[in-house]
């Protein structure tokens, strides 16, 4: 990477990785009120600027309107769930996007089954949480939209084991949130699990594809 490059633009991963990291420490802590909720929108915000300033075109657009889309998430859901999971929602459906302009040629038959399996049991698994609740079909039908991002994401030309990775532990971290709000899993068990899958699973998506984008750049 060009020494312009890493002054430039490295510092917002690290300024990201701060923010994300630290975030996990103080998040029960009695800092509270906005200032907790501005500090845990920063780790993705960031990301969302490294994305926008390190790549360029209607892809690069995209993947920056994905992580800021996640960033407002982050926020909103701290005052309402169904806001932050619309917010999460238009980032899949902005990611979902992305990958289908870029899909992979040639997928064996293994590929497609995994990319089918997301697609189908995160929705299946997301009900079979929710199913008592009187929100179930919001629940679901979010599920099976980040299922069909992850299954996007599987198939694109991508690297999968950094943003399909990126998007299967998105799916368990949201499956895991579902759990706790649904009083089926531990909230204290939940909270070692929710964050750390979540910044994982973005910050390995907005550097596979941020990374591939610019080699493609440099070979065009």
């Amino acid at each position: 990477m060009p020494r312009r490059a890493l002054s430039e633009h490295r510092p917002y991963l690290l300024l990201s990785l701060l923010a994300g990291i630290s975030y996990f420490f103080v998040a029960d802590s009695a800092i509270g009120g906005v200032w907790l909720m501005l500090w845990k929108g920063a780790a993705v915000a960031f990301l969302a600027v490294y994305a926008a300033r390190r790549s360029a075109g209607p892809d690069g657009a995209l993947i920056a309107a994905a992580m800021a889309l996640g960033a407002i998430g982050d926020v909103a859901i701290e005052i309402d769930l169904i806001a932050g999971g619309a917010a999460f929602a238009l980032g899949h459906l902005m990611a979902i996007t992305l990958y289908r302009r870029n899909m992979r040629r040639v997928r064996t038959g293994s590929q497609n089954a995994a990319a089918l399996a997301l697609a189908v049991f995160a929705p299946l698994i997301a009900w079979l949480i929710t199913r008592q609740s009187p929100d179930w079909t919001i629940a679901t039908g979010y599920a099976a939209v980040l299922g069909l991002m992850a299954a996007s994401a599987w198939s694109s030309r991508f690297p999968r084991y950094r943003v399909g990775l990126g998007a299967v532990l998105f799916i368990v971290s949201d499956l895991v949130l579902l759990g706790r709000e649904g009083g089926g899993l531990d909230p204290a068990i939940a909270g070692w699990l929710v964050w750390p899958l979540y910044y994982a699973a973005q910050f390995l998506i907005v550097t596979g594809v941020v990374q591939t984008l610019r080699l493609k750049q440099t070979a065009d």
